[in-house]
């Protein structure tokens, strides 16, 4: 058992350097490669969610900016429409105007018609009243002759 415990004994002192050699490489490792791999991993990271906070804050001023121009277009588009009321008023407006004063010229025009078509009336009657008498004789004389018997 003795000779086992030698035979180990010098695995281990041969193994010293080995392990000097591992636990020089292990610090080595972490003093060269694992450190600087984290912080370099640690500010990707930052910078990372940075941009995509700032992603968010862009996405969130492009939201309240796109709002803000619908709101803009919806009272542009109300002005309009008001505009537009306004001028359909008031070319009603000046429709209902020229419309009162044909109306007025034509019915002056009509009272000027009725006007005259009452005094050539009136002419007309005067005339007939005039001729009437004439007319009257010419019946008499007409029918006088026939009554009394006489031939034509």
């Amino acid at each position: 058992m003795d000779e086992i415990f030698q035979q180990v004994g010098s695995f281990l002192i041969g193994a010293v350097p080995t392990m000097l050699l591992f636990v020089a490489l292990v610090l080595a490792y972490q003093f060269l490669i694992q450190a600087p791999l984290t912080e370099t991993l640690k500010r990707r990271r930052a910078r990372t969610e940075g941009a995509i906070e700032e992603a968010h804050k862009a996405i969130s001023h492009a939201e309240a900016r796109a709002a803000e121009y619908a709101a803009k277009l919806r009272q542009a588009r109300g002005e309009v429409f008001k505009v537009r009321e306004e001028r359909v008023k008031q070319w009603n407006a000046e429709r209902d105007t020229a419309l009162d004063a044909a109306r007025k010229a034509s019915g002056n025009k009509v009272s000027q018609a009725k006007a005259e078509l009452e005094a050539e009336a009136e002419a007309a009657k005067r005339q007939l009243q005039a001729t009437v008498g004439d007319l009257a004789n010419q019946v008499v004389r007409a029918v006088l002759p026939v009554a009394a018997g006489g031939s034509r």
